[in-house]
């Protein structure tokens, strides 16, 4: 086979050229054939995360564990998991890559996977390819401790949920970073790996995986990059995920300082700590949450709500409720900030209970979108069919000018215990709305009372809208629903348009 030929195949695989592939197999260029550096197409798909030609060259009888890096020494399976190409590394599983080789330096799949943080390959590796979750990495630690020190809680997540043990020993490198900055500790490193330059440094924030990778770059005299290092920064939420599978209790005070490094309650270090405080669901909890409603400071009051919105929450089962409603419902009408707003409104609708409907519907007009999206998520399921308040409120909410406003109010007023002309109207006016998981629950809502304008419009749905999409789900579900058996027996029996 020429050299030439063999060229034309890795520049196929570099373009991602599938058409292109198939023609110079089926010419005869081995699956196998490497470039002058001694690199397999296999391994370059890999790097590229170019799935369908990956299973393509194993279908021609490509060895998914033949190393074809540079240099023939690195793995193909190593390469997509470096690269976070989970269905490639998927695809390589499939076909029978050992998760557990080892390539140049002793690194293996599930070590490249952890360092650069990715959850999803992880799982697959783990739970599709039965690899070792503890197999030392090349400097003889746990997985799970590298996946601390990355500071991924996604990360270490996944390698509990698979089994990985160590915990003890993550706990202490994960505390042992909540003393450090990372970003700091990042230009130290490669100031000791890349000394002399002048190198110019610099340092981005990327917002990812519930919290921050801090990215931290050598640039020489012309701006090229020279080196980089990336690392996260979910210590906190780590830290308290670990204690907490140890069974241990770490007080309040010390829990609520780690939610507050960050002051984001959108962060896992932030939501971690309140699923701990919740589950612990104890009176010292509810009476240390409770004394930060009187701080007069927001972002504690913040906190404090989300605890209280569901401590000790378990089936059938609210001890704290009671307590926690009348705390909620002040704070839902003295605030003023929209964030404090839109944490005690989204308590309130946790707890679930109507005598709160005054505090939350105070707030469906709010100017702040995010405010009225937490309005329609607490009166989801909260709303009586005779209070003409609260489906006034739906019905003006399906009106809104944000689409995530407009498809929760629609969803709500959809499952309101009451058939009136003005609901009936509310639902068939998002019919032909430009959100199309809108369009599908309000057509549900008008399937739910009979009402035949809802026939079309779900049709469209089942015909043009994707299987796996939840307007085409759905739809579906608004069937169930349907009493004219001939109708429904109709609509089941639409396809989706081919894609």
């Amino acid at each position: 086979m020429s050299e030439e030929r063999t060229t034309d195949l890795f520049e196929a695989v570099r373009e991602g050229d599938t058409d292109a592939v198939v023609r110079l197999l089926r010419a005869g260029v081995p699956a196998e054939a490497t470039d002058e550096d001694g690199q397999t197409a296999l391994y370059l798909a890999a790097v590229e995360g170019e799935t369908g030609i990956v299973r393509l060259l194993l279908a021609a009888g490509a060895d998914p564990d033949r190393a074809g890096g540079v240099d023939a020494t690195q793995l193909p399976l190593c390469a997509a998991a470096c690269w976070g190409h989970d269905e490639t590394v998927r695809a390589l599983l499939a076909a029978g890559a050992r998760p557990d080789l080892r390539e140049e330096f002793g690194v293996t799949a599930l070590t490249w996977a952890v360092r650069e943080g990715h959850a999803g390959v992880i799982d697959s590796l783990l739970a599709l390819g039965g690899a070792d979750p503890d197999l030392p990495g090349p400097g003889g630690e746990p997985p799970l401790v590298l996946a601390a020190r990355r500071g991924s809680p996604s990360c270490v997540r996944t390698m509990l949920d698979n089994g990985a043990r160590g915990l003890e020993e993550a706990l202490t490198e994960a505390r042992r970073w909540l003393t450090l900055d990372v970003e700091q500790e990042m230009r130290q490193g490669l100031a000791v790996t890349h000394p002399g330059g002048p190198y110019e440094t610099v340092v981005r924030r990327v917002a990812e995986d519930g919290g921050w990778t801090v990215i931290v770059e050598l640039l020489d005299a012309e701006g090229r990059p020279v080196a980089g290092r990336e690392q996260q920064t979910g210590h906190a939420a780590i830290a308290t995920l670990l204690e907490d599978r140890l069974h241990m209790h770490t007080p309040f005070a010390e829990l609520a300082e780690r939610a507050m490094r960050h002051a984001d309650p959108t962060d896992d270090d932030w939501t971690e700590v309140v699923s701990v405080l919740e589950r612990r669901g104890d009176e010292d909890t509810f009476r240390a949450a409770a004394a930060w409603f009187n701080s007069g400071d927001e972002l504690r009051q913040i906190f404090a709500a989300d605890v209280l919105a569901q401590l000790g929450f378990g089936i059938d089962s609210k001890p704290f409720a009671a307590r926690s409603l009348p705390l909620l419902r002040e704070l839902a009408r003295e605030a003023r900030d929209p964030e404090l707003i839109q944490s005690a409104v989204l308590a309130l609708g946790h707890h679930g209970d109507p005598v709160a409907l005054p505090e939350i519907l105070r707030h469906a007009g709010h100017p702040d979108p995010e405010v009225r999206y937490r309005v329609t998520l607490a009166l989801h399921g909260l709303v009586p069919g005779d209070h003409a308040e609260g489906i006034a409120a739906l019905i003006a909410l399906s009106k809104d000018t944000d689409d995530r406003v407009r498809d929760w109010a629609t969803l709500c007023l959809a499952a309101v215990e009451a058939d009136t002309p003005e609901i009936r109207k509310a639902l068939a006016a998002r019919l032909d709305d430009e959100d199309v998981d809108t369009e599908a629950e309000a057509a549900r809502g008008l399937a739910m009372r009979q009402d035949p304008r809802a026939v079309d419009a779900l049709v469209r749905i089942l015909v043009e809208e994707d299987p796996d999409g939840y307007a085409h789900s759905t739809a579906v579900q608004a069937l169930e629903y349907m009493e004219d058996e001939r109708l429904r027996r109709r609509l089941e029996s639409v396809t989706p348009r081919r894609r």
